[in-house]
């Protein structure tokens, strides 16, 4: 199999950053209190809402981090995240700040099978978190990402949507999203405030959320080649490209857009079920009945995150 640094050094040269002097949160030179209790409540929106948070082993108060949040799938909760991504190990995550996001009944909105808090509801908890973070460690506000997978996933689609949650964000990143809330095209009532950078990481034998769309357990579900068009098309993308690896398991797109190259980007993976892409065995993997795949989907969005 080819050496995977050589795919990472391909997506990292894609987006080309000039990274400006870190925006210090108030809660920098503050001794975060609460190393102990990685669970975090607040109040959202009149209900009583929770976050985890994992700080680098080397945190420092006096130094402004990444912050980057998570966002489980349906089913699923805050704490499924880092045991089926390992982004809690520094080797993907060193030297950022990862929060995992609650979900109201196990699920974020969007899919008619959701009914515990609506789009606007999760999108200010969202701002409600970061917002929290901030004032409790030190955070580099100019440098905060989104990921997330399946529904999570989906919402990631939602935020950059959102004129008020794609504000929130300098880059997102969705794995196998499920994106309800954006199946009619360019034209969908899409508002975005800014041009987030966008990647989408999904399995060509996905079958729960399928490639090519259809009826999905939440509603209509857009094909991901179509949904990434739109951004294409929202984005006045000039140019798009693939590189095909792994002897053709792998097709990475990019799409460059204002000038900047792999604005928008995307791999498909062509035998991978609806589960995290790695190379070592995982929960989500397990679950779809499937073997570890050509490429870890932890390394490609941390790298990601870092080239914009």
């Amino acid at each position: 199999m080819p050496p995977l640094p050589k795919l990472t050094f391909f997506l990292s040269t894609l987006l080309t950053s000039t990274l400006a002097s870190p925006q210090k949160s108030s809660g920098c030179g503050i001794a975060y209190k609460d190393l102990s209790l990685p669970a975090q409540y607040l109040d959202s929106s009149g209900q009583n809402r929770s976050y985890l948070i994992h700080l680098p082993s080397t945190y420092n108060s006096d130094t402004a981090y990444p912050l980057v949040l998570g966002f489980h799938g349906s089913q699923s909760s805050a704490m499924t995240v880092p045991l089926d991504t390992k982004l809690n190990n520094e080797t993907f995550s060193g030297g950022k700040i990862m929060v995992y996001l609650e979900g109201v009944g196990g699920s974020w909105a969007g899919p008619s099978y959701h009914n515990g808090s609506s789009v606007e509801e999760d999108v200010q908890f969202v701002a409600d978190v970061i917002a929290d973070v901030e004032k409790k460690v030190c955070v580099d506000e100019a440098r905060v990402f989104g990921f997330g997978m399946s529904n999570g996933g989906g919402f990631i689609g939602t935020l950059a949507c959102d004129e008020k949650g794609s504000s929130l964000f300098t880059g997102l990143a969705a794995h196998s999203g499920a994106f309800y809330t954006d199946v009619n095209g360019p034209d969908n009532g899409c508002a975005p405030s800014k041009e987030v950078p966008l990647l989408e990481i999904h399995g060509g034998a996905d079958k729960d959320v399928p490639y090519a769309g259809g009826k999905g357990e939440g509603g209509e579900l857009p094909s991901i080649f179509n949904w990434l068009n739109s951004w294409a098309l929202r984005y006045k993308c000039e140019s798009s490209s693939v590189n095909i690896t792994f002897g053709s398991e792998v097709r990475h797109w990019s799409w460059g857009c204002g000038g900047k190259s792999g604005l928008i980007q995307h791999y498909e993976v062509m035998h991978l079920r609806h589960a995290w892409a790695d190379t070592e065995p995982n929960f989500s993997q397990s679950y779809a009945g499937q073997g570890p795949t050509v490429i870890q989907a932890s390394r490609i969005i941390m790298d990601f995150f870092d080239s914009v």
